[in-house]
């Protein structure tokens, strides 16, 4: 075991980690992330997606020790101090874009870099995006409708 230190949704954090230790495992078993979701295990469905410095990544691959010294931001860091949710949240809620919610918090990671990277994305743009993220209940146009929302576009391409 050795040390590693992380900023987590703002907050800096330093614990004793092994060398089996993943990002997702710290994130839900040591630090009670649990909106972070562990789907396949395997990098393929994207419920575990989480930034590190701005970059989506799969926390189920990551080993933990790879992100010391970097900013990991989670579902539960993108809503304000107050609760108020951010503009792509809201854009799910208003758009109907959930409906089990179990690869909610993936999409919405995936979302937030992408919309921090392109302001208006257009729906290849927002597709492609998603390509690593599965949804088995909703379909994606909703997701695309959230996005387009979100983003202060009226109207898929």
């Amino acid at each position: 075991m050795s040390a590693v230190t992380f900023t987590v949704n703002g907050r800096i954090v330093t614990l004793d980690a092994d060398g089996a230790d993943t990002l997702l495992t710290v994130l839900r078993d040591r630090l009670g992330l649990t909106g972070t979701k562990e789907g396949c295990a395997e990098g393929e469905c994207g419920a575990c997606t989480v930034l590190v410095d701005g970059v989506p990544v799969d926390s189920c691959l990551l080993n933990v020790h790879a992100v010391a010294g970097s900013d990991v931001l989670t579902i539960e860091g993108l809503a304000t101090s107050d609760g108020r949710l951010s503009p792509i949240q809201q854009a799910f809620v208003d758009n109907f874009s959930v409906q089990c919610g179990f690869c909610t918090p993936g999409f919405l990671m995936t979302l937030t870099a992408l919309i921090a990277d392109t302001p208006t994305p257009d729906e290849v743009t927002i597709r492609s995006a998603l390509s690593g993220n599965l949804c088995r209940c909703t379909g994606y146009s909703t997701i695309v409708d959230a996005v387009m929302a979100a983003t202060g576009q009226t109207e898929r391409s």
